[in-house]
């Protein structure tokens, strides 16, 4: 039986409300955009591709919320990404000059912001003070991890006279969007809420690329590069490069490509193991004993398997065990033994890439998120997210980007490019394996 994915976006009613952008054209809800998917991304059982409709992502000639009537709300959550202040000043630029709402507020300090009892003040977000924020990273609303009760969201939301709310962040964000969209719903409100992806490991199921990741790639082959130069300086020299990406290795592929310095990358998706005839360290000591160094760049969730299950932290996500100290102290223990006088650098830059400013192409892309989120809440849309998908804007429904978490196919012609760059092989297991 094929599996059903539904792809309409709830509404808050009808629109009367004709909109007062001057120059555009202006997207029809009845003309849809048909998409081709591969099945195993979709989890279908059936070979054959399917065709999913999304409404693209755009102006609307009719609106639900009068704009001089209406006040939004903006809220970062989770952890820091190149690109949140860009995302922030796109929406209060076109919510105030495009369709000339009154006011903007931005929530402090993430979901916590809406809990009288953490006492954080808001933020009127104007043109003024959103001009220059995109020069810097992280947040200027800040942010924070942890669930908060829908309940007690939706009872501010209320005091506040709220009637759009944008939230930014990653898979768990999307969720508590949901979750806050059902709360309003079930009390029969009409406040719209939005979400826009935000996830530094380009992991958001049916997003082709979240901001920060190109940023992120670019920033990542910096290091990358420092440690392929700290391999070559020293006889059997290796450099390390830890890199973000719990549950999906895109940084760490992508960056390895971009930077053909790479002879190992080790991701989440593809287990492997250190000891063995095709473990890891036997390949890492061929690659020595041929070329005098070796780079090794690691996602922060590799190897996971390799650990005993340590709990979740604040925001839901399993605490991660420290693979790149397994892999140093491995490492090495190893050539120790075999008398290999090696000289490992071990770089770790994710708390530079997390904060720097956008590059000039997740800045564009910003700004168009930005922008169709606003064109989205003006007319009523609610419990979805802007999402790029096959190089389209679209609207997206948060069930559907909530699904899953997005994973690197390592059957994928785009994993064998990796391989071919680092001449590492398909596989690292052995017939049997050991925890850490």
């Amino acid at each position: 039986m094929t599996k059903k994915f539904h792809t309409s976006i709830k509404t808050l009613g009808p629109t009367k409300v004709q909109s007062p952008l001057p120059f555009c054209r202006f997207m029809d809800d009845q003309k849809p955009i048909s998409m081709n998917f591969d099945p195993e991304m979709l989890g279908a059982e059936e070979n054959a591709p399917q065709v999913l409709c999304f409404e693209e992502a755009g102006p609307r000639q009719k609106l639900y919320f009068d704009p001089s009537k209406t006040k939004c709300a903006i809220v970062t959550c989770g952890g820091l990404c190149p690109g949140i202040n860009d995302v922030i000043r796109a929406i209060v630029m076109e919510a105030y000059h495009n369709y000339n709402v009154p006011s903007v507020l931005g929530i402090k300090y993430g979901l916590q912001g809406f809990i009288p009892e953490y006492g954080h003040s808001v933020m009127e977000l104007t043109p003024d003070n959103v001009s220059q924020i995109h020069e810097f990273g992280g947040t200027i609303l800040a942010s924070s991890r942890g669930p908060q009760k829908p309940e007690e969201i939706v009872d501010a939301l209320e005091r506040m006279n709220i009637s759009i709310l944008f939230m930014i962040g990653g898979d768990g964000t999307m969720k508590a969007a949901q979750a806050i969209q059902e709360e309003v719903a079930r009390r029969n409100n009409k406040i719209a809420i939005i979400g826009i992806p935000k996830t530094i490991d380009n992991d958001v199921h049916f997003v082709s690329r979240t901001f920060g990741f190109d940023t992120a790639v670019e920033k990542a082959t910096e290091a990358i590069r420092c440690a392929h130069t700290e391999a070559l300086g020293a006889p059997y020299g290796i450099g390390m490069v830890k890199l973000m990406g719990r549950e999906s290795g895109f940084i760490a592929a992508q960056a390895a490509i971009a930077l053909k310095e790479v002879n190992f990358v080790l991701i989440p998706e593809s287990p492997f193991e250190l000891h063995g005839e095709n473990g890891l360290l036997v390949h890492l000591e061929k690659r020595l004993r041929d070329r005098d160094h070796a780079v090794i760049v690691v996602a922060e969730g590799a190897g996971q398997e390799l650990f005993e299950r340590k709990g979740a932290d604040a925001s839901g996500n399993i605490i991660l065990g420290d693979i790149c100290a397994v892999l140093r102290d491995a490492i090495k223990n190893h050539f120790k033994k075999r008398e290999l006088p090696v000289t490992l650098k071990f770089i770790d830059p994710s708390y530079i890439i997390r904060s720097i400013p956008a590059n000039s192409n997740d800045r564009v892309y910003c700004g168009f998120l930005g922008q169709h989120a606003v064109h989205a809440a003006m007319a009523g849309k609610t419990g979805m997210l802007v999402s790029m998908l096959q190089d389209r804007f679209i609207y997206l429904p948060l069930s559907l980007a909530t699904q899953k978490r997005k994973t690197l196919n390592i059957d994928s012609n785009y994993w064998g490019a990796v391989l071919a760059s680092t001449g590492q092989p398909m596989s690292m297991k052995n017939s049997s394996s050991s925890k850490c």
